[in-house]
């Protein structure tokens, strides 16, 4: 159990307020103590929210210990411990979550759950080991590729799964109860530009860039009442990249040194604050430029452009049926 951030850190401007102020938030993966999550409920609760569900499913000690955090600063938190990729256990949260926000459903949904890899050589096989044995290797090469596809599994599963079952769930009760609802998935700018080792991370961040259009889309008339959009985020130092913050190989072909995350918490309620028309749909990336000393942080909307080509060969051997 921790809570070793500094909570004063995550206060800002009344400016950058409007975004949080007086919402009923819930975000998922905020159990972590140095984590995202637990930025973005910090930065929720101590600027205006009026309720903050911090949810968490293997990190209970430190999620509870931020929700303790909260209550002492005059937060309106509770906890909310699910996997969100047991579609039965996210269920059971449910009314506990509308109960908790008085009888009401959340009208801003941060979607943060998230793992990633370690890391392995994606589709290379494994260096030999001079006079290992041929039965030694096979045996060692199987338990590497069963070992790197559970873990990109898991990432997957949590990634995908996870923000697929929220959406469905609380964007469904947004609309039953005509109750606006503003969801934010939490992506990666390595889903567009992607890093070497981690081929479950990256392609479960590019997957989270589509659920804003295929929201909108099966909602059809009813999306007037869901908005949501995606923020491809930089490296940021937490739990699960700390030991990488000091080697320049992994982040430096990105940004000048990782974000800590109540800078990145700032910048997400800068974000926020803007209007949730502006926000639909849209794809922001943050990036962060300068030096290691002094970094500029702003953000750009990203545009993946479908382009369609015919082809020659088949236009002119067209089949018909």
């Amino acid at each position: 159990m921790a809570f070793t951030v500094a909570p004063e850190r995550f206060r800002v401007d009344p400016d950058l307020q409007s975004g949080v102020r007086g919402k009923r938030v819930l975000i998922t993966g905020a159990g972590k103590d140095g984590g995202l999550g637990q930025a973005f409920a910090l930065a929720s609760g101590l600027n205006g929210a009026a309720s903050v569900g911090v949810h968490f499913h293997t990190s209970y000690g430190d999620g509870f210990d931020l929700v303790h955090a909260l209550r002492a600063m005059g937060v309106n938190a509770f906890p909310v411990q699910a996997d969100v990729t047991n579609l039965g256990d996210l269920w059971a949260t449910r009314s506990y979550v509308i109960e908790q926000m008085g009888g009401r459903t959340p009208n801003l949904l941060i979607c943060n759950s998230g793992l990633t890899e370690k890391g392995y050589s994606f589709g290379r096989a494994l260096r030999e080991i001079p006079d290992e044995p041929l039965a030694m290797r096979r045996a060692r090469v199987r338990q590497h590729f069963i070992d790197n596809l559970q873990e990109s599994r898991l990432v997957l599963d949590t990634k995908i799964d996870g923000f697929l079952a929220a959406t469905h769930l609380w964007a469904g009760e947004a609309v039953y109860h005509k109750e606006p609802l503003q969801l934010l998935y939490v992506s990666s700018r390595q889903a567009i530009d992607p890093g070497a080792s981690v081929p479950g991370y990256v392609i479960s961040n590019w997957a989270v860039l589509e659920l804003p259009r295929v929201l909108a889309v099966n909602l059809g008339q009813s999306a007037k009442f869901v908005s949501a959009a995606c923020i491809l985020l930089p490296f940021v130092r937490t739990g699960m990249t700390d030991e990488y913050a000091h080697n320049p190989k992994v982040f430096g072909r990105w940004q000048p040194r990782m974000l800590e995350t109540h800078e990145a918490a700032k910048a997400f309620l800068q974000l926020l604050a803007r209007p949730q028309a502006e926000l639909d749909q849209g794809m922001f990336e943050l990036l962060v430029e300068g030096s290691a000393d002094k970094v500029e942080v702003r953000w750009k909307k990203v545009h993946l452009d479908l382009r369609e080509e015919a082809l020659e060969w088949s236009e002119s051997a067209v089949l018909r049926f």
